[in-house]
């Protein structure tokens, strides 16, 4: 009898991105269904999936709707009978932990991408941390995708040593090599669609225009250097949460000859290409996808020294590191590569090789199927050698 995997998120994107290499990999030896809140089938193309099923688990804490989830996904758990349950983000994980629980799964994983309540105070610390501790407490393996990650949720109480692994260096899916692979011609297309002369020296930073990635903190410091250098260019990529950009003050030195939001797009490789140096200054930071992606194509990194993105890079190898908050310090790295631009290929080439040595994403799915054979088999989880 092949045994039978369900994986569960609260939106069908996180699927598509993270899971799907993996998800067609263990289809090859598992049944495998997926848990979502989607509003269409199509949402799901692409997807290896043995059967799917829809139920409404949302990102707001809402205690009657999240308990409807609860009791409508153990039913389902416990009609299917599955052999293992495994959920991605935060309230899926909850919700799913509880539900699992309930209906008696044998095993039950949850990974741990980031913490929200990582740069949250008070009491939304308090609650937000312990509805983590309670889906660590649930289940029965606990996956971490970053070695620092794991390390702050062990100092911080939400999980033992014993029961949280990290799967090979790091990350959820690693990188597809051949999509984030540098390509001259896409460069010089999307520089010229972005009217970026080459003497620009371009910095980007992709991701979701929030406090927490330090986009005004960059913004900030990439004004000064605005000031000092007109050469250089900056390009932000990505969501305006909440109509972030828009709550930013203006700046004196910023304009189109030397700024650009460009809103997101879905496919961050060509709009990385366009530029010379990755820059993400964050607060907080499951791994740093992004990072590893941005070496992948052969850019150098700024980096802030948040737990998390810490394992995605290595100061003065592959990027220069600087404190959270830390304008100043930002300022200094980016301004460093300015005046040694030979620093930019070394520390490029650097990255790129190291991606390629620890981050693919074929190594990620490999210890993604090595983790199910091994769970099946009833073996110790836990041995790093392994993966």
């Amino acid at each position: 009898m092949r045994k039978k995997i369900c994986f569960v998120t609260a939106i069908s994107g996180s699927a598509q991105s993270f899971l799907k290499d993996h998800i067609e990999a263990l289809r090859k030896d598992y049944d495998v269904y997926y848990v979502c809140n989607y509003k269409d089938e199509k949402e799901l193309a692409g997807l290896n999936l043995s059967g799917f099923h829809r139920i409404e688990i949302h990102r707001e804490i809402s205690i009657k709707n999240d308990l409807i989830a609860v009791f409508q996904l153990m039913r389902y758990l416990r009609k299917m009978r599955f052999d293992a349950v495994h959920s991605v983000t935060p309230k899926a994980g909850l919700i799913t932990a509880l539900a699992s629980w309930l209906a008696c799964i044998p095993h039950r994983t949850h990974i741990f991408t980031g913490q929200v309540w990582a740069t949250a105070h008070g009491t939304r610390r308090w609650m937000l941390k312990t509805l983590d501790k309670v889906t660590a407490t649930l289940d029965n393996h606990v996956m971490v995708d970053g070695m620092s990650q794991r390390q702050f949720i062990i100092d911080e109480g939400v999980v033992s040593e014993k029961k949280s692994l990290v799967l090979g260096d790091g990350s959820i899916c690693g990188v597809n090599t051949s999509r984030f692979c540098p390509n001259s011609r896409v460069r010089e297309e999307w520089r010229k669609k972005l009217n970026l002369g080459q003497d620009k020296l371009v910095y980007i930073l992709l991701g979701r225009m929030n406090h927490d990635k330090g986009v005004g903190d960059l913004m900030e410091a990439y004004n000064r250097l605005a000031g000092e250098c007109s050469n250089t260019f900056l390009l932000l990529v990505g969501n305006n949460e909440n109509g972030y950009m828009e709550s930013l003050p203006r700046y004196d030195n910023l304009n189109r000859e030397n700024f650009l939001y460009y809103g997101a797009t879905p496919e961050p490789q060509l709009l990385l290409q366009a530029a010379d140096v990755f820059v993400l200054p964050t607060y907080r930071e499951g791994f740093g996808s992004s990072v590893i992606e941005a070496q992948c194509l052969g850019l150098p990194v700024v980096c802030s020294d948040a737990y998390g993105v810490m394992d995605a890079m290595v100061d003065e190898v592959t990027g220069l590191r600087c404190h959270v908050g830390d304008v100043d310090g930002i300022y200094k790295a980016m301004k460093r590569y300015h005046d040694q631009c030979s620093l930019i290929k070394e520390h490029g080439d650097n990255g790129r090789k190291r991606v390629l040595e620890k981050f693919t994403g074929e190594r990620l799915t490999k210890c993604w199927v090595e983790y199910y054979h091994k769970l099946f088999l009833h073996t110790d989880l836990t041995d790093p050698a392994d993966y």
